[in-house]
């Protein structure tokens, strides 16, 4: 469909043989036997077939080129998985790995893990055509030598999904069942395209998804963050055209608001009604509450959460318990229904605690629901001496931070007298003022302190597949460091929506429209934060840090101590106590 606004585009390099896995455009069929491996990796289980640079049309008659990769002998039609995104279909995990100084430990994944078949983020021809399904790389509009510019999810690519899902199942090698599955741009792009309930779409698996490019990874709580783009812009995708201009669009839009062309990419969860199997974590940095939106939102009763405890693509490629369980969703979706007990085996909610510092997570925690059922949605109200209290200061007070030094932060902290889980979503409620601006930037950020009052990290690869047994050995790449979830806003953008909101803890700005702060006057800041789920042992503390700054880490960062957030000016101060109930409300729970 044409865009809903002009579209501006930035260019990437084209294709060239010999970059990013590209061997050119050279359509032909491939065969390998059981034991090869072609990129001297992972062997490969069976025969198989490998068609190179397939040729679909889409509605508006752009062509989009396939890889299909499937069983030479399969006992009859085989379902077909798709890995979809502008990233080369034959630009590898195993490529990306091996190219990527800066990713320490390979994120726990070997050579013996995965083939370089798989498409970068997507699963593994490798060992899935011997399960008797075939997998679909993608070059998507605009990416390699398909026709057109690349376009970054909303109703475009969800369209395109939908084309060459159809197209997929009408070949005379698919039984007419599809299925979508992969981590990241691969995850995300499955809520555009099963908004639009592709008849022969029978599952999708979303595993780390965000859904709201603009709330959730480009303009969180009306802040522009170009996040981990310029990288991907920089050193992945690669076309004849070009991709959508974030930043360009951003300033575009009036004073950074709502506007048709951001709208379009906020997927629509609640007219989905495909099965689905979710996975997620704390530390993705963009797709927490992507994962938490479709397993709450989703128009159907046969969805599935499981909350990882691992980075996204060590989950994906190197845990082959996770792979087995993923075959088998599929096998039941996508194999006319193949009774394997799905339904009744697999827990429809399980969590993951993260304990920090040398001591390892707490995994597949089996749970009603999300949000848990009976979570203690808990207000620590922020006092003096960086405290945090059960109840409001009687005394009004304030701290106050400076905006141009990324370390300097507001902190307020609790210590535990008992075990205690913390597992849910959390939302700082905080007053705030700046005397030397009409508009506050905010960054909020919750900290576990061992007992010796030290901020602790989370590694999210195993210690074993790292070669370390403490996060502090570990450079700092937010690849493999959480040090706590996130949350930030914009005080212009403040308003919320409740009718919107996907829960009362995490409240919905709708950025429709501007209001200023006038110099020195106090304002009222929900800040929502990603979810958490971490456990603390007595003497163990959670803090609460304001600031101007962004902790987050991406691959394009240049301050390890976090970069500055825009706009801000002067002081910052933070009101508590009498008439300012600043707090910070956690979701404690019993497991």
């Amino acid at each position: 469909m044409p865009p809903p606004v002009q579209i501006a585009y930035r260019q990437v390099d084209l294709a060239a043989a010999g970059v990013n896995g590209y061997v050119g455009f050279n359509p032909h069929t491939e065969y390998l036997k059981k034991g090869d491996k072609p990129f001297g990796a992972r062997a490969v289980d069976c025969d198989i077939t490998v068609e190179h640079d397939v040729t679909i049309t889409v509605r508006d008659g752009c062509r989009l080129f396939v890889d299909i990769c499937r069983p030479t002998n399969p006992k009859g039609p085989v379902p077909a998985i798709l890995s979809y995104s502008p990233f080369g279909k034959k630009f590898s995990g195993k490529v990306f790995l091996d190219e990527s100084p800066w990713l320490p430990y390979h994120c726990g994944v070997t050579d013996g893990d995965i083939s370089g078949l798989e498409k970068f983020e997507g699963v593994d021809p490798a060992t899935w055509c011997a399960k008797d399904y075939a997998v679909v790389s993608v070059d998507a509009r605009g990416a390699g030598d398909s026709d057109g510019a690349v376009v970054i999810m909303g109703t475009q690519e969800g369209e395109d999904g939908y084309d060459v899902i159809e197209a997929i199942a009408k070949m005379d090698w698919c039984n007419g069942s599809v299925g979508l599955a992969g981590n990241s741009h691969l995850g995300i792009v499955q809520w555009f395209i099963a908004q639009l309930n592709p008849p022969s779409l029978k599952a999708i698996a979303p595993w780390e998804a965000c859904s709201d490019l603009y709330r959730e990874q480009f303009v969180r709580g009306g802040i522009f963050n170009m996040s981990n783009f310029e990288y991907i812009t920089k050193k992945i995708i690669q076309g004849r055209v070009g991709v959508e201009d974030f930043r360009e669009m951003y300033r575009r839009a009036d004073n950074g608001l709502m506007n048709p062309y951001w709208a379009d990419k906020r997927a629509d969860m609640k007219s989905i009604r495909t099965p689905a199997f979710i996975t997620g974590s704390e530390f993705s940095s963009l797709h927490t509450m992507g994962s938490l939106r479709g397993f709450m939102e989703l128009g159907t009763e046969d969805k599935w959460l499981r909350w990882s405890a691992t980075q996204e693509w060590y989950d994906l490629w190197a845990v082959k318990e996770h792979n087995d369980e993923l075959v088998e969703f599929f096998d039941f979706f996508l194999k006319q229904g193949k009774q394997n007990g799905w339904r009744e085996k697999t827990p429809k909610c399980r969590m993951s605690l993260l304990r920090f510092g040398q001591q390892g997570p707490i995994e597949n925690v089996v749970v009603p629901d999300f949000p848990l059922p009976q979570t203690d949605y808990r207000s620590l109200y922020f006092a003096p001496e960086g405290k945090l209290l059960d109840k409001v200061p009687t005394a009004s007070g304030l701290v106050s931070y400076q905006t141009q030094v990324a370390t300097d932060i507001a902190s307020f902290t609790y210590t535990f007298d008992k075990k205690t889980t913390l597992c849910g979503l959390p939302k700082a409620v905080v007053y705030m003022s700046c005397q030397e601006a009409d508009d506050l930037c905010v960054g909020v950020q919750i900290r576990k302190l061992g007992s010796d009052g030290k901020a602790l990290k989370h590694l999210t690869i195993p210690f074993e597949r790292a070669g370390i047994k403490d996060p502090e050995e570990a450079p700092m790449s937010g690849v493999v460091i959480h040090t706590g979830p996130v949350g930030f806003l914009r005080a212009s953008h403040r308003a919320v929506d409740p009718s919107k909101s996907m829960h009362p803890q995490y409240p919905y700005h709708p950025h429709e429209q501007l209001e200023k702060v006038p110099p020195g006057t106090v304002v009222k800041l929900e800040i929502g934060i990603f979810m958490m789920g971490s456990q603390y042992e007595a003497g163990e503390s959670v803090r609460v840090d304001i600031m101007a700054s962004n902790p987050l880490i991406f691959p394009d960062s240049t301050d390890p101590k976090g970069a500055l957030l825009p706009d801000n000016k002067g002081r910052h101060k933070v009101h508590f106590g009498g008439e300012y109930p600043s707090c910070i409300i956690l979701p404690f729970a019993e497991l």
